[in-house]
């Protein structure tokens, strides 16, 4: 329904292209404003982060605690002394090595976020 140059041949024709430009705008302008929100991406992006970390820190307290097992295990059975009583040791008082194990995390997703800002692969 438009002439031979791409313009419309009557008002409803015209009517028509006038409302799939404006929602072709809307469009644009939705997509604009989103890229221009750098608050609302940096949340995201934040709350991105603190759910890896989160995830990172629970994969490690549980590879901690298994690793923490197998060691109780193995030292209990066929360890020199002193292996023993520091095993020993950091069962009776789980606190400061999931602490650490924690503290293990933040650096590490700390020092990747840095290589990642940074352009360091």
């Amino acid at each position: 329904m438009t002439d031979a140059m791409g313009g419309a041949k009557g008002p409803d024709e015209l009517r028509r292209q006038i409302e799939r430009t404006r929602s072709e705008l809307g469009n644009t302008v939705e997509e604009l404003a989103g890229k221009a929100d750098v608050k609302g991406r940096a949340r995201a992006r934040a709350a991105d982060l603190r759910d890896k970390a989160g995830a990172m820190t629970v994969q490690l307290r549980s590879s901690a605690a298994q690793a923490g097992h197998s060691v109780h295990d193995r030292a209990t059975h066929t360890g020199p002394r002193p292996v023993q009583t520091v095993v020993q040791a950091g069962m009776r008082h789980p606190k400061p090595v999931l602490v650490a194990g924690a503290a293990g995390a933040v650096v590490a997703v700390g020092v990747l976020r840095w290589r990642h800002v940074h352009g360091h692969r």
